[in-house]
């Protein structure tokens, strides 16, 4: 598999190209500092890969991808990066990029991942993936915990179904202030609609519990 190194440090560059080239598999072709050294050298190797570096100074890879696929280029793309965040790992996904790595991966498995991505699957680091999973998930518990009890079981109505009317009789409260609770659950959920809601509800596993009578 021919490569392209893009990092912003020497050093860096001096590392990956030392651990790749232990496999007699893969030849690097070049190496890039930037955008525009690496859409160059994209320009005259035509490589099957390049390994990109997420944060290049005042520049990002996903940035450099975006460029490279507008030019044409159908070569496979690898973000090598110490870390990421929740919305740069939705946009390399967008992206289709083949695959993600982490620095601190130990240089077996920076081979292994360039192997599985020379397959033509993905292959985004277990470690990166499970602990964004986790940071989403502790970030929607400290959401839910800021809905006072009665949005609480006005969230939970909604996922049972019910309409303003039967959410009012349940809380013995009026449908006004039903359609006021129902404003600030969908205010402090980031939610569109009821409709959002109630999948809401349903997905945290919420439905399982009955509303006070």
């Amino acid at each position: 598999m021919n490569i392209i190194i893009l990092d912003d440090h020497p050093l860096v560059r001096q590392g990956i190209r030392t651990i790749v080239s232990s496999s007699p598999l893969i030849h690097v072709l070049g190496e890039a500092a930037s955008t525009r050294e690496a859409l160059r050298l994209l320009e005259q190797s035509r490589p099957d890969l390049v390994l990109v570096d997420l944060n290049l100074g005042s520049e990002n890879g996903l940035d450099m991808i975006q460029a490279a696929r507008r030019a044409g280029h159908t070569c496979k793309f690898m973000i090598l990066t110490s870390s990421i965040t929740r919305s740069e790992l939705q946009l390399a996904q967008s992206q289709q990029i083949e695959g993600i790595c982490l620095k601190e991966a130990f240089p077996e498995d920076l081979l292994y991942a360039i192997e599985v991505v020379s397959r033509g699957r993905k292959y985004y680091d277990s470690d990166l993936v499970s602990s964004l999973m986790e940071d989403a998930s502790a970030s929607q518990e400290q959401i839910l915990s800021e809905l006072t009890p009665k949005e609480l079981e006005v969230l939970l109505a909604l996922g049972k179904g019910f309409s303003n009317k039967e959410i009012a009789n349940a809380l013995f409260i009026t449908e006004f202030t039903v359609k006021k609770h129902v404003s600030q659950v969908l205010a402090k959920l980031d939610l569109s609609d009821r409709t959002q809601a109630a999948l809401y509800a349903l997905s945290k596993g919420l439905v399982q519990f009955e509303l006070q009578r």
